[in-house]
């Protein structure tokens, strides 16, 4: 642990800010409030170091401060300001603890299921997922372009973020959000075996360009051009 004094400022310390704030927050959720002095004096930092990362998750919307409550006998002094996690914050650290629990299943599926055991339960984890988009899909046609489309609102109704656009080469699926990003890093068989969902989906041969699992901003599948099809003109995201 560094001491107070060993935090600095620029660029390189933005990652080391980041690692601090988290353990602020994780203290927090552990105590459920703290003063200011208090997560000084666990954290080993300074006063000002403390105000400064306290004053940044107050900006950030993750933790609010309110007067801690005088007890009975206490002196007329001040009463203390105490800081706690907002709702957010504490529904963000709790997806944490999710995704470090999913992925110890995984690699305990990995050690003890033998061998294809991580592809099978993949492909069983996205096969609900593929039923109701394909249910969503009815009377999208035939045409790969026109089905991606039809992907695209059908991944958005279930939180992925999707949207399908018309370029040169065919058409581009967008998925800007990723439920299982921090465990697939681990075991890209879930980016594998979605994949081949939006494959059968789309009813062509598919190819993921990007993921955000791999550490890429959006996951992006590319869907050719069918033989015959125009595509000299790009359309705007649907």
């Amino acid at each position: 642990m560094l001491p107070p004094q060993a935090e600095t400022t620029g660029s390189r310390s933005v990652p080391a800010d980041r690692r601090t704030r988290d353990r602020v927050l994780a203290l927090l959720l552990e105590r459920g409030t703290a003063t200011a002095a208090e997560l000084g004096d666990a954290l080993q930092l300074s006063p000002a170091a403390i105000r400064k990362h306290l004053d940044a998750l107050l900006t950030d919307g993750d933790v609010v401060s309110r007067q801690r409550p005088v007890r009975a006998g206490r002196g007329r002094g001040r009463p203390a300001k105490v800081f706690t996690l907002t709702d957010a914050a504490r529904l963000r650290c709790g997806r944490h603890t999710y995704d470090n629990m999913a992925t110890a299943a995984m690699r305990w599926i990995a050690t003890h299921g033998g061998e294809g055991a991580v592809d099978a339960f993949a492909a069983d984890q996205v096969s609900a997922l593929e039923s109701r988009c394909r249910e969503a899909m009815e009377g999208a046609g035939d045409d790969p372009i026109a089905r991606a489309e039809a992907l695209a609102e059908a991944l958005t109704a279930e939180g992925y973020a999707a949207n399908a656009s018309t370029i040169a080469t065919g058409g581009q699926l967008c998925q800007h959000h990723c439920p299982v990003a921090h465990v697939a890093a681990e075991f890209p068989e879930l980016c594998e075996a979605e994949t081949a969902v939006i494959s059968r989906l789309v009813g062509t041969h598919v190819q993921r360009l990007a993921t955000i699992a791999h550490g890429d901003g959006v996951c992006t599948t590319h869907i050719p051009a069918q033989q015959g099809t125009p595509t000299g003109t790009v359309r705007t995201d649907k």
